[in-house]
């Protein structure tokens, strides 16, 4: 069953996470990926754009239950490949050569406000849906390469805040905080709004991707250093 799957509009590129709460497990990670393979095969595409089919989540963050299964299981090998592969989505959307992005339109709770703060450009619904870093309340820290990317969606008076208190966010102080671009008015607004936006960009492909590899070079090299050894070595879990 897909849990999550993409269609092209003109010279869009639009990636569904199909899923319902949209919980991030092994198998959310492999479709992503294959979505991002297809669109990009694709040259006629210049611009992606990530959202969900569900009326209520954009995306829930990690599968807890999966994950503490794997925990119980004490099955490490598993969890650990597993942060290792989530890792890589972010890096991947980091560096992707083309505009990414998120037309959120419901909850983004956890790894799911993190996948949206990877993207290049946010959207948002006001009329329902909020945004928020739980993890001091469920002690799960965030990764050092984590810490650097949502730094450069969200600006430091605000991530200082959401981090360290759980503070969930609506739409409109997103937008007066210059997070997203817009705070749309429901959900057909937002889907046009993200779509007339995405259809502006025309830029090589080379171009952009070296430019957004230049600038988020220190983010990669941390992940690929900082966050590696943190994963191998559970870092990430404080009990």
């Amino acid at each position: 069953m897909a849990i999550v799957e993409w269609e092209k509009d003109d010279t869009v590129g639009v990636i569904n996470m199909c899923n319902g709460a949209n919980k991030q497990n092994p198998d959310f990670v492999e479709q992503i990926n294959r979505c991002f393979d297809r669109i990009l095969e694709d040259p006629e595409i210049s611009s992606i754009i990530l959202t969900s089919s569900d009326e209520k989540n954009f995306c829930q963050g990690i599968d807890l239950d999966w994950l503490g299964g794997k925990f119980n299981e004490q099955d490490f090998d598993t969890m650990k490949a597993f942060f290792l592969a989530v890792n890589k989505v972010f890096s991947r959307i980091l560096l992707a050569p083309v505009p990414v992005i998120a037309a959120i339109n419901g909850h983004a709770f956890g790894n799911g406000a993190m996948l949206a703060c990877t993207c290049d450009f946010r959207f948002m619904k006001k009329d329902k849906g909020f945004f928020c870093f739980p993890e001091v309340d469920i002690n799960i820290p965030f990764l050092p390469g984590m810490i650097k990317f949502v730094r450069k969606a969200i600006p430091e008076y605000q991530f200082n805040e959401m981090i360290l208190t759980g503070k969930r966010v609506g739409a409109q102080e997103l937008e007066n905080s210059h997070v997203i671009v817009k705070a749309s008015e429901n959900a057909e607004a937002l889907r046009e709004d993200a779509l007339a936006f995405a259809r502006k960009f025309t830029k090589q492909r080379s171009i952009f991707g070296e430019l957004k590899k230049r600038m988020h070079k220190d983010i990669v090299t941390v992940m690929e250093t900082e966050d590696v050894e943190q994963i191998e070595s559970l870092k990430l879990f404080v009990q």
